[in-house]
């Protein structure tokens, strides 16, 4: 009996030859160049490589929202046989959003700073759909609940400054799944996420695909990421496809040299194991000391005018940073560890006890105050808010050099160029602006500033989530480099479990405002006690497709809030010492 051919689905989106090319001071240069891919309803394809590879470009010419001076040179963009490429802006604006729709990479740029969550959420669903405010609502609550964002009604009143850089990103998940697209580009979607949250973001990815049968373009440089999601995978290099494949093939037996570079360079769970350096000796006077650290926000008023509830965002935060440590403070998104960091470098007001190289922050002078933050730099989570877009970056990078009136202008030109090499960027970008770079060669910008003044503790929030795996293995080889030789402390903040493991010489896990684990890195990675550790660390991608299959315990119920009335605290985390330092919050079994 001759078995029936199997039946293969029709292509949803195909993408024939398409050439994408920017016309910069007369010149037309080709950014993306014959590519070309399929994608059928319900599969996952994911589109890998480095930063400036040509990735998200092709997405915004899926969506018709490529710059003035870039354009569609050649290729068709075939959406249910339409050429989106060819489209007026009036044709296109019905089909975007309802029946392709795109998560971006950097959430706080593609928010309306100035509208409230809840009307960016049901201003989309109601220009697509025949609703009313009132349906329209609670279809943007459902949303916010679904990417388990805590109390999504009071997020819905709130601005996009109010929320922490992971929750901005599920805000514009849930914006783009309310609509139930056909085709969802997802650029670098889970690049500001904790990873509970990332793989409850991806498994609510894979709900919808088998409820609705949307298709999925998957943007990332997270090998982990493209291992249990993705069905198929086009690797770019440099504007160009240099292999496309099924997932389990491409990571089994890459055939091309850049792939294997690439699946080379991603840093896994486990490894950091291999590290046998000694911990930093204990000093009379460390880098950074926090004692009871605490930072709130009052909000609401009551006829009075009085604040009715209090956001407890740090609670008694308490740990010290050694010359030439690199300590990590790790936790889902809106625990605290921005908070902390902010206050740290004195952003923000604190109560309890901060010191910087015994100096406590709450009695300097404003000069001072000018001083210390010589000595603490930070690199902040999103590099295009962080980045003045009227300055040239080269400017950028010299100007703490210019504030603090060291060197001369050839000098400080001298260590700008110095820095631009040290972080994979050449001396001939420094005349461009930030919106000339992706979002990974802008955070290395960032990181080239902290590095400027040679500072004694730079401060890294997500340093290096928005870059490859290439890149960031540079970074990170970077970062090390400067704390060998000049015996620079780092305060690494990142979700990504895999590179905190391989950078921290300890780390603290936090909770609700909240240290609930704390140790060297072999107690916390080798022995995780606390519960929530251990879900964390249960949650890092792997990057084998072979083990997609892993069970994982999706969290049920309400989502706990940091939000409390006014006089009512959460219950303190009383830590107690298991042995050798390792530190765990007492819980319930």
């Amino acid at each position: 009996m001759i078995a029936a051919p199997e039946v293969v689905a029709a292509p949803l989106l195909s993408v024939q030859g398409l050439t994408v090319s920017v016309r910069d001071r007369g010149v037309v240069r080709p950014l993306v160049q014959d590519l070309s891919f399929d994608l059928r309803p319900g599969e996952t394809l994911a589109i890998a490589g480095e930063s400036g590879s040509g990735k998200s470009i092709t997405s915004l010419a899926l969506m018709g929202l490529l710059p003035a001076n870039v354009s569609v040179t050649s290729g068709q963009l075939l959406l249910d046989g339409t050429d989106l490429a060819r489209l007026p802006e009036a044709a296109m604006r019905p089909l975007r959003g309802a029946r392709i729709a795109m998560i971006f990479q950097e959430p706080m740029t593609s928010l309306n700073p100035v509208q409230t969550i809840g009307t960016q959420l049901t201003e989309a669903i109601r220009a697509h759909e025949p609703l009313g405010r009132a349906e329209a609502r609670a279809r943007a609550i459902e949303a916010l609940r679904q990417v388990r964002i805590s109390e999504p009604v009071r997020r819905m009143r709130q601005y996009p400054h109010e929320l922490s850089g992971g929750m901005r990103q599920r805000v514009m998940i849930a914006m783009a799944l309310a609509l139930r697209p056909a085709v969802l580009i997802a650029d670098e979607p889970t690049t500001a996420l904790d990873v509970t949250v990332q793989r409850e973001v991806l498994d609510l990815l894979r709900d919808l695909q088998a409820q609705t049968g949307t298709a999925v373009i998957l943007i990332t440089h997270d090998m982990g990421v493209v291992a249990e999601t993705a069905d198929r995978v086009v690797v770019m290099q440099a504007g160009r496809m240099v292999e496309e494949g099924p997932t389990t093939r491409i990571f089994a037996a890459p055939g091309a040299e850049y792939t294997r570079e690439l699946l080379a360079a991603v840093p896994r769970l486990g490894t950091g194991a291999e590290r046998n350096a000694p911990l930093p000796p204990e000093a009379p006077v460390p880098v950074a000391r926090l004692s009871c650290t605490s930072v709130h926000y009052d909000i609401g008023a009551n006829f009075l005018g009085r604040p009715t509830h209090r956001v407890h965002a740090a609670l008694g935060v308490s740990f010290d940073i050694r010359p030439g440590e690199t300590f990590g403070l790790v936790g889902e998104s809106g625990c605290g560890k921005s908070t902390i960091a902010k206050a740290l470098a004195g952003l923000v007001p604190h109560e309890g006890l901060i010191e910087i190289g015994g100096k406590p922050l709450s009695s300097l002078t404003a000069r001072e105050h000018k001083d210390i933050r010589r000595d603490v730099q930070m690199v902040f989570q999103d590099p295009m808010a962080a980045l003045d877009p009227r300055m040239k970056v080269g400017d950028a990078v010299e100007e703490p050099l210019v504030i603090h009136r060291i060197g001369t202008p050839a000098e400080r030109r001298a260590r700008a160029e110095d820095l631009f090499r040290r972080v994979g960027l050449t001396p001939d970008q420094m005349s461009r602006y930030p919106h000339e770079f992706s979002g990974g060669q802008r955070q290395r910008i960032c990181i080239a500033r902290a590095l400027a003044l040679r500072p004694k503790l730079i401060i890294c929030d997500e340093s290096v989530s928005a870059l490859d795996v290439s890149v960031q293995a540079k970074v990170l080889a970077l970062l090390q480099e400067l704390k060998t030789g000049l015996g620079m402390s780092y305060l690494f903040i990142s979700h990504d479990m895999a590179v905190v493991e391989n950078v921290v010489d300890r780390l603290a896990v936090m909770y609700l405002g909240q240290i609930v684990e704390m140790g060297t890195r072999d107690q916390l990675f080798g022995n995780p006690q606390h519960p929530y550790t251990q879900r964390l660390l249960d949650a890092v991608p792997i990057p084998d497709p072979a083990r997609r299959s892993r069970s994982y315990l999706r969290p049920t119920g309400e989502i706990p809030s940091p939000l409390r009335p006014i006089g009512e605290s959460p219950p303190p985390a009383e830590l107690i010492d298991t042995g050798g330092g390792h530190l765990v919050a007492r819980y319930s079994d």
